[in-house]
This record gives C-alpha cells, structure tokens and sequence, in this order.
C-alpha cells in the first residue's frame, strides 16, 4: 500500500528545523514512522497466521467428496461429510509460499452407486502426515507431497472387499479468497491392492471451506495474500 502524504511549501523557520535534523546534524525524530511490515501469505481476521496454528475445514456447503472410477464418470463412491484438519509449519511475508502438514482427512456418510455395491463401510485416507505448499502465486495453487494412501471397504452381492489405491506425487488443487476454500478435481488415484472386482483408477473430488483458524479466538477464516 502507498501512502501519499501532501506538504505545504516550508517556511524559513521550517527549513532550518529540517537542516538541525538531518541525518549527522542531530538526533533523528522520534516520531518518525518506521517501514510498514509486509503482509504474510496466510492471514485470519487481517493478522498473520502463526507457526503452529491448528487450521480446518469441512466440505464447503452443499458440495460432497467423490471417488469416481474415471476423470469423466459418476460412477463410484460419495460422500456427504469430510473434515480436514492441519498445522502450519510456516507463513513468510508475501509473495511467496506457506508450508503445512495435512494431519487428518476424514469421510462419513458415504454411499456408491456401482453396480453389486450395496453399502459404503469406509472411506479412509492413510499415510499422515502430508506437507502442504500454499502459494499467493496466480491462481492460489496447492500443493500436497504423497504418497497418499486411500482405502474403500464396500459391501457386496459376493460379500465385503476392499480397494487400495495410492497417489505418488503431487496432489494439486486451487484455494479461492472469496469462499475461504481449498477445491481439489479429479486427481487421480491408481489401484494399489484389493479385490479383483475395484476399478482399476479412482478419481477424487472435492472442496473444503471454509478453512479457519482454530487455535486463534473466533476461529476466523483464512485468506492467501
């Protein structure tokens, strides 16, 4: 931010005051205000977010997390609830990029609509924690660092089974200031173990917000400066 300051033309008197006190001339001025801080990458109510704060989110309202077998389909599992949970590990000024560890992701109410699929057991997500990179560049990339496990256990016509899959490597998405949320499409998941009958790719969506800042009063939601 710019602040621009509008002078009146000094007197004589003004002029000798600003000669007493230049810099070798004297004692500088007290008053003077000093450089203003940089804005950091993460802020929660206009302050910067602190190392070691506990962030977390549910899914953004009216949206649900899904785990289809292909980038294009709705065929496989989805879920009604999802909470995520993090801690910041660092918040330089802005530009640049802050750092996080993804400690819990968690599903509930699930359901799926493939064919012999009667009911959802479980949907979980495995190997905890996960870095988390979020930039202020074009865009509000975010980056997680697998590999991420997840795991389905789903009732059948031929019984219980249960599929396996893992991403190795990044896990991308996109946060957006004005939903305070985190949005993750379609990023893919190839079949690790498990049954003969799982699909062999899982695609998973979804979009958590508001992400808030727990440890601070209030909770206030986040934004990426």
């Amino acid at each position: 931010m710019r602040i621009r300051t509008r002078f009146a033309a000094p007197t004589a008197a003004a002029v000798a005051v600003l000669a007493l006190t230049a810099p070798g001339a004297g004692a500088a001025d007290a008053g003077a205000p000093g450089p203003v801080a940089a804005s950091s990458v993460l802020t929660a109510g206009g302050a910067a977010v602190a190392a070691g704060d506990a962030l977390a989110a549910p899914l953004a309202a009216g949206s649900r997390a899904t785990f289809y077998s292909t980038a294009t389909s709705t065929t496989g599992v989805t879920c009604a609830t999802s909470q995520l949970s993090a801690s910041v590990q660092g918040n330089p000024a802005a530009p640049g990029t802050a750092t996080a560890s993804l400690t819990g992701l968690v599903f509930g109410s699930c359901t799926s609509n493939v064919t012999g699929v009667t009911s959802v057991r479980s949907l979980t997500v495995g190997g905890f924690p996960f870095g988390v990179a979020l930039s202020d560049a074009p865009g509000l990339p975010v980056t997680l660092t697998g590999p991420i496990q997840a795991t389905a256990v789903l009732n059948t016509w031929f019984g219980t089974i249960t599929c396996s899959y893992q991403l190795s490597g990044a896990f991308t998405g996109n946060a957006d200031n004005a939903a305070h949320s985190l949005a993750f499409r379609t990023e893919h998941f190839a079949k690790s173990g498990g049954s003969s009958l799982c699909p062999g790719d899982g695609y998973f969506s979804a979009a958590y917000g508001p992400v808030t800042d727990t440890s601070r009063p209030g909770s206030p939601a986040i934004d990426v400066n």
